[in-house]
């Protein structure tokens, strides 16, 4: 009984050994090399291809263009404006900086022109027809109203100074500031773009996302495919109105701080022009 208890026991473990060994004989030695097994090629699983064909469409259908059209009217009406608005801080960007480039090259060669030691006559003929910059606008007007203290036909006399001084420097600070709001002109609708644009493109974002949640709520349904179109809409908006309002924001900052200087060196030049007339009357009165 023992003797027919182990021999079925060595059976038992004899048997996947002799099968193991078996299928080691049986395996081929080396793979085929035939000519199908060499050009033959591996498709892609069905489900890679289709994933990857849906991938291409959901890319396609988050382009700007194709948001814009999906999205709701209003939505769209946002978007429009800040596109609007952007363009328009661009025109007076440009705009600034080649009239502030001009103003700054006219100034330095009025300034040599004028300690060049050229006589204040023969700068009066010659800027009086081509009055187009502030600096010489405002010489003009200095030396216009000195002309005058002297026209009349009694002579100038020394009590008469201080009113024909006084005269002189309100009319150069008349055309300081009549110049400089000129300079300024449209600074305050790029101040108002910069400072508005957001909100306006955040209310673009919060009307979008309304609208995602009411197709949510309609389709009971609140997988990626139904939230994505709607959220990615709404913050376009948020984004066109940060690219409208950066720019706007900083240009102006960098105008504000130029004219600044600019202003300063009117002043200044205003000042010694003053100076310079000052003297003329003080030794003509004498």
């Amino acid at each position: 009984m023992i003797k027919q208890i182990v021999a079925a026991f060595l059976i038992l473990v004899a048997a996947p050994a002799m099968a193991l060994a078996q299928g080691v004989q049986s395996a081929p030695i080396s793979a085929p090399v035939g000519p199908a097994a060499q050009s033959q090629g591996l498709a892609p699983p069905p489900d890679v291809a289709a994933s990857a064909g849906s991938a291409t469409d959901v890319l396609g259908s988050f382009s700007i263009v194709s948001m814009f059209m999906r999205a709701d009217s209003i939505v769209k009406a946002v978007m429009i404006l800040l596109l609007v608005a952007s363009l328009w801080s661009w025109t007076i960007i440009f705009n600034k900086l080649v009239t502030l480039s001009n103003l700054k090259r006219k100034a330095r060669r009025f300034e040599k022109l004028f300690w060049s030691g050229q006589s204040l006559d023969e700068l009066y003929q010659a800027f009086a027809a081509k009055n187009d910059h502030p600096l010489a606008a405002m010489f003009i007007a200095g030396l216009r109203e000195w002309r005058r203290a002297f026209e009349g036909p009694n002579p100038l006399r020394e009590s008469m100074i201080g009113g024909v001084k006084e005269r002189i420097e309100k009319a150069m600070s008349v055309t300081i500031l009549r110049e400089v709001d000129g300079i300024e002109k449209n600074l305050g609708m790029l101040a108002t773009i910069g400072s508005v644009s957001p909100f306006v493109g955040l209310f673009g974002t919060v009307w979008g996302i309304m609208n995602s949640f009411s197709a949510i709520a309609a389709r009971h349904d609140t997988t990626l495919a139904v939230v994505a179109p709607g959220i990615a809409e709404a913050l376009f908006a948020t984004a066109m109105g940060l690219l409208a309002a950066i720019p706007a924001v900083i240009f102006y900052n960098r105008f504000v701080a130029e004219i600044g200087r600019y202003v300063n060196q009117l002043d200044a030049f205003a000042d010694e022009f003053s100076a310079i007339l000052s003297r003329q009357l003080d030794e003509k009165a004498r």
